[in-house]
């Protein structure tokens, strides 16, 4: 019997050692707060031979990537993931890959911030109300 996606986050996140698994189940409500409709993902990592080529991640909302041959794919507008140091958010779909940290790096505290990643060991170690910005921001973009 195979498990629906909603199933499948849960699972992913009880499977967490604390406080990841609390801070991932706080993330996770306070993406569905702010996008209640979206659609949700859930990719575990594993590519069609089943092999691990990532972290799993939980994904949220729906983004078209279009490609230079104009075909599209869709993916997830905001991912959230576990990883060896703490945790991951994506932010897919920014053209400009200074716009999150020069616009949000700062604000954000501890936190590591590329093109499209935030990266950071404890939610402790973030503003949270900034984080909440950036999806509210992500949300309106469009897709």
């Amino acid at each position: 019997m195979s498990m629906n996606i909603e199933e499948q986050i849960q699972q992913y996140i009880s499977g967490q050692p604390e406080p990841k698994r609390s801070e991932m189940e706080t993330l996770h409500q306070i993406i569905m707060q702010i996008m209640p409709e979206c659609k949700l993902w859930f990719l575990d990592g594993k590519d069609i031979e089943n092999k691990v080529v990532s972290n799993p991640n939980i994904g949220y909302g729906l983004h078209i990537i279009k490609y230079a041959n104009g075909t599209t794919k869709e993916f997830y507008k905001i991912g959230l993931s576990a990883n060896t140091t703490g945790i991951s958010i994506y932010i897919m779909g920014i053209e400009d890959k200074k716009f999150l940290s020069e616009t949000y790096g700062q604000r954000l505290g501890k936190a590591s911030v590329s093109g499209y990643c935030i990266k950071f060991k404890t939610l402790k170690d973030i503003n949270i109300e900034i984080l909440e910005e950036v999806i509210q921001y992500t949300t309106k973009q469009e897709s």
